[in-house]
């Protein structure tokens, strides 16, 4: 193993995603295999900025998140993921990390898929690894499993696979960002959402063990997830908006029954979703769907010419912060270095005399 490394600095930016089919329970933690498949929309507007260099110097590495410097549990994570990344890449040498997002951490908007999608691109291309879209899917699960989802844009399964060594197991774009334009998701954000005290990786194996609704729900995901695919090929909203409010309420149900019980949500969070459901009744059609992943935020996907509405729906309930409107959007993306030197100085002045103009 060469204790060299290639010593230059990669800066990746990726976005979460948020699951319409949950995944929830690994059939083999060592390789992060899943017991079934998932599909998901990745959102555009929010972002995991992640740069990653490999320092011989380095005596261990220094991980900061969001400006601090990461300790326990979240360092601990990176670590074992830089690891891994070392021992494909055959190097020794410690890494910084400096990672940031521009939305809440740990608190059910999936952070840790974007953390994690952007640490596998930023690590690998940083160790001089030059891997696939699909092999950086595989290398993002075992930061996260739906960090793998997360290297793609727009509408992405991620296939369980039936491998016991998980080659068959990776995500794959099945639609663009541009699919279904007028398709949104109206992200509402709870006041006083609580931090998850367990991570989500050990809470979908107690439910695993303890729920007794676990079993049942894996034999229906199968069908139901061919159904919320047929629906996105379509764009049928009428089709797709019950079953994605199916699909949550049977991830919750699995969560409320595992022992000792995963509840996730606030009253305020409960009161979103009655207030969907009201709105669909009203309506006398599904004009919205809600879902959300383990946390107290809620995703309530509607269509433009309904938007207005939902928005005022939602927003009038106590205990809602704020509400944001996201779509599908790209996945995971180098950011360029800023070039240096007197090419660097000239670009900086070009654009500073654009910035001018505009403003004039």
């Amino acid at each position: 193993m060469s204790s060299r490394a290639p010593g230059r600095s990669v800066t990746v930016e990726a976005p979460p995603n948020i699951a319409l089919v949950k995944y929830w329970g690994v059939r083999d933690p060592a390789l992060a295999l899943p017991y079934n498949s998932s599909l998901s929309v990745t959102l555009d507007r929010l972002r995991s900025r992640t740069t990653v260099r490999f320092d011989p110097a380095l005596t261990e590495d220094r991980v900061v998140l969001n400006g601090e410097a990461a300790r326990g549990g979240p360092r601990d994570g990176v670590v074992r993921f830089l690891d891994r990344v070392r021992g494909l890449a055959g190097l020794e040498a410690r890494a910084s990390v400096v990672s940031a997002n521009n939305f809440p951490t740990a608190s059910g908007l999936a952070s840790s898929a974007s953390g994690f999608a952007a640490l596998a691109s930023a690590a690998s291309g940083a160790a001089g690894l030059a891997l696939s879209p699909r092999g950086l899917s595989q290398l993002a699960r075992f930061g996260s499993g739906s960090a793998s989802r997360s290297i793609f844009g727009g509408f992405v399964e991620w296939r369980a696979g039936h491998r016991p060594d998980g080659r068959d197991c990776y995500a794959r774009p099945l639609a663009g960002p541009r699919h279904w334009p007028p398709l949104v998701d109206l992200v509402v954000l709870v006041r006083g959402a609580p931090v998850k005290e367990v991570r989500s990786q050990d809470a979908m194996q107690r439910s695993v063990a303890t729920s007794p609704f676990y079993a049942e729900r894996q034999r229906a995901l199968p069908g139901r997830l061919a159904r919320i695919r047929t629906a996105i090929a379509h764009r049928d909203a009428d089709r797709l908006f019950p079953l994605v409010m199916e699909e949550c309420d049977s991830f919750r149900q699995v969560c409320e029954t595992t022992d000792p019980e995963l509840d996730y949500l606030t009253d305020t969070s409960r009161t979103v979703l009655d207030a969907v459901v009201a709105l669909n009744r009203a309506r006398g059609r599904p004009v919205a769907a809600y879902t959300h992943d383990a946390g107290a935020h809620v995703h309530v996907f509607t269509l433009d010419r309904h938007l207005a509405a939902v928005r005022r729906c939602v927003a009038e309930i106590d205990g809602v912060e704020r509400t944001m409107v996201v779509r599908p959007g790209p996945g995971a993306r180098p950011i360029p270095r800023a070039p240096t030197g007197r090419a660097g100085r000239r670009r900086r002045a070009a654009a500073r005399v654009r910035s001018r103009r505009s403003a004039g």
